[in-house]
């Protein structure tokens, strides 16, 4: 399915932008905003954070190690829901908690869909499928055909067997 990387380079072009922002606005966004929620170690923990959701995010949009990056990106955007979104729901309720969260849900669902369709056709992990299956395919063919062409060191004998 060669549309998947259209989910791909939306989830990771959120999460690295997000990570870069941590590092370009460590008071608004980083450890200032980590320690606004109640984050423990804010100086290291955004900074960590902003480094997975960078890494990982670029592995996203590449499409390489994707279903593998997504995990780290799940923890990362239920941590976000559970420090930001859920204090939200509880004191201003459903409606504007919602609001506030569309991002984070559209980014679950969309790691979900990469954690269970994978990365696609055209990705890197994809690529590396085909020549997997190239080179095993050859491999067989070349077997093969070994089989069909005796040697020339075969005995008479042996080639009448």
């Amino acid at each position: 399915m060669r549309a998947v990387i259209l989910i791909r380079i939306l989830v990771g072009w959120v999460f690295v932008s997000e990570g870069i922002q941590k590092f370009l606005f460590p008071d608004a966004l980083g450890a200032g905003r980590f320690a606004k929620i109640g984050i423990p170690l804010p100086q290291m923990a955004a900074p960590f954070v902003g480094f997975v959701e960078i890494i990982c995010g670029v592995l996203v949009v590449l499409g390489l190690f994707t279903r593998l990056a997504a995990i780290p990106l799940l923890a990362v955007i239920g941590t976000a829901i559970a420090t930001t979104k859920v204090p939200i729901l509880l004191h201003q309720g459903v409606w504007p908690m919602l609001h506030e969260a569309r991002v984070d849900f559209s980014m679950v669902l969309g790691l979900l869909f990469l954690l269970i369709a994978g990365p696609g056709a055209i990705s890197i992990d994809g690529a590396r499928r085909r020549v997997t299956a190239y080179q095993a395919a050859r491999a067989e063919r070349r077997a093969a055909s070994e089989e069909l062409v005796p040697s020339r060191s075969a005995s008479p004998a042996k080639l009448l067997e």
